[in-house]
C-alpha cells in the first residue's frame, strides 16, 4: 500500500472539506481551492480527518493513491498558511519594485519588463533585490515563480539574474582559467 497515499489528512479548524461528484473543494481562511479527482479514487471525510482510498493495487491505482492525498493535503495547507516562493534579484542596476497590480523589473535591457499580478497570487516586494510570491494553490505560486526567474535567469559567470532564495549556482571559471597566451 501508498505509504503517502494512506496516511490521513487532518482539518485544521476553520476549514471545510467537501466532497461531490469526484469534485474535492477546500474552503478556508486564505482562500478556496477546488480540485477533480480520478473517478477510481474515493475520498471520505469523517469528522476533522479525510481519508483517500483505492480500489485496487494495480500500478495506475497505485500512483494515483499517493497523487490525490498530496494534491488535497497541499490544499488543506494552502488555504491554511499560504505557500510562499522568494526570489533574489542579483546584478548591478538590477532593480525590482511594484506599481500598483504589478511587477516592474530593471533587469539590464534597453526596457523595463512589466509582470501583471494574476488571481490567486500576490506579490510582495520587500526591498529592491527581492521578490516574494506567495498564494493558497501550491502549483500557480511555483509556476508564477518560474515565469518570474524565466525573464533574467542566473548566468554562470557572474551570477547575475533572477534566482529562488534556496538555489544555489555554481560559478564558471572565465576565459583566463584556460592557461596562459601562446
Amino acid at each position: 500500500m501508498s505509504r503517502i497515499g494512506r496516511k490521513p489528512i487532518a482539518i485544521p479548524a476553520g476549514v471545510t472539506v467537501k466532497v461531490e461528484d469526484h469534485l474535492v473543494t477546500v474552503k478556508g481562511p486564505k482562500g478556496e481551492l477546488k480540485q477533480q479527482i480520478h473517478p477510481d479514487m474515493t475520498v471520505a471525510v469523517d469528522g476533522n480527518v479525510i481519508t483517500v482510498t483505492r480500489p485496487s493495487d494495480d500500478k495506475e491505482h497505485r500512483a494515483l493513491h499517493g497523487l490525490t492525498r498530496s494534491l488535497i493535503a497541499n490544499m488543506v495547507e494552502g488555504v491554511t498558511n499560504c505557500f510562499k516562493k522568494e526570489l533574489d534579484v542579483n546584478g548591478v542596476g538590477y532593480r525590482v519594485q511594484k506599481q500598483g497590480k504589478n511587477l516592474v523589473m530593471n533587469l539590464g535591457y534597453s526596457h523595463q519588463v512589466t509582470v501583471p499580478e494574476i488571481d490567486g497570487i500576490t506579490i510582495d516586494v520587500p526591498g529592491p533585490n527581492k521578490i516574494i510570491i506567495s498564494g493558497p494553490d501550491k502549483q500557480k505560486v511555483g509556476q508564477f515563480a518560474a515565469e518570474v526567474r524565466e525573464k533574467r535567469p542566473p548566468e554562470p559567470y557572474k551570477g547575475k539574474g533572477i534566482k529562488y532564495v534556496d538555489e544555489v549556482i555554481h560559478l564558471k571559471e572565465g576565459k583566463a582559467g584556460k592557461g596562459g597566451k601562446k
